[in-house]
């Protein structure tokens, strides 16, 4: 007699569900990288979430320049600009300047799996290769010797700016340090108008709840990025009135249109000329 044959399902998709998708998984022993759930998931541009994925995988010491993402994706500078910008204010990217045992400082990039960890000290990763950056990129400072300037030295309209800031929010306190590097800054701000309330309502307004490094540096990320205002159009001049030829004395007169002129006019009606 021939087996008996049946439709129903197997036991192991009991518990399979109706709708949505069905993983399935492999055991990866290699090539493969742990990403937490609360960036996978995050809400907002697919770019920022597949940008971090692929830092993620990458070897400590390899480029993440704008130009070195571009060339893996497709998408152009400002999608990528704008993506590692999201990253960054979120506490996944940080560039940090560190002074090597040379006395150089240079820009080192760090990418948090978890916001708000603490980076090991890589003495043996090498730098990222100095590339200039594109209009949208997070400007980094390439390494250079860093001048030692005293705080007296500083522009202290812009140093009076910065201390002020801890009067809008006690937690942006700077150290003299600090206020010498920010200082050129917003001297650059001042230089093209914009006035000292407004520099602090634009570092201070929309602050995050919980800073996830020192607030110089979400400092300086506000004054790199934020665009500076159009300067005023020109105050227009007031129009001048084409001259005129008098009628009663062909002297010449400014006025809209033709008629006689001031001391004429005063003639014919026998009130003084005005001064």
């Amino acid at each position: 007699m021939a087996d008996p044959q049946s439709n129903a399902r197997l036991r192991a998709d009991a518990g399979a569900p109706r709708s949505g998708v069905i993983h399935v998984r492999t055991r990866l022993t290699a090539d493969f990288t742990v990403v937490a759930n609360a960036l996978a998931q995050r809400r907002g541009s697919a770019v920022t979430v597949g940008v971090a994925v692929y830092i993620l995988s990458l070897p400590s010491g390899a480029p993440v320049t704008i130009a070195a993402l571009c060339a893996h994706f497709t998408e152009g500078e400002i999608l990528i600009s704008r993506a590692l910008r999201e990253l960054e204010a979120a506490g996944y990217l940080e560039r940090r300047r560190e002074r090597t045992p040379s006395g150089q400082i240079r820009t080192r990039t760090y990418f948090y799996d978890v916001p708000g960890g603490t980076p090991e000290p890589d003495p043996e990763g090498p730098p990222e290769p100095p590339v200039p950056p594109a209009a949208d990129e997070p400007r980094a400072v390439a390494a250079r010797e860093e001048p030692s300037v005293a705080l007296a030295d500083a522009d202290p309209e812009a140093v009076a700016v910065l201390a002020s800031l801890r009067h809008a929010d006690a937690r942006l306190v700077l150290s003299e340090r600090e206020a010498v590097r920010l200082a050129p800054a917003v001297t650059a701000w001042l230089a093209a108008g914009v006035a000292p309330a407004q520099i602090t309502r634009t570092l201070t307004t929309g602050l995050p709840d919980r800073f996830l490094t020192r607030p110089a540096g979400l400092l300086a990320f506000r004054l790199r990025e934020t665009p500076l205002p159009a300067p005023p159009p020109p105050a227009a001049r007031p129009a001048v009135p084409p001259l005129q030829t008098c009628d009663g004395c062909d002297r010449a007169f400014r006025a809209p249109g033709p008629g006689r002129c001031r001391d004429c006019r005063s003639a014919r009606t026998g009130l003084p000329a005005a001064a």
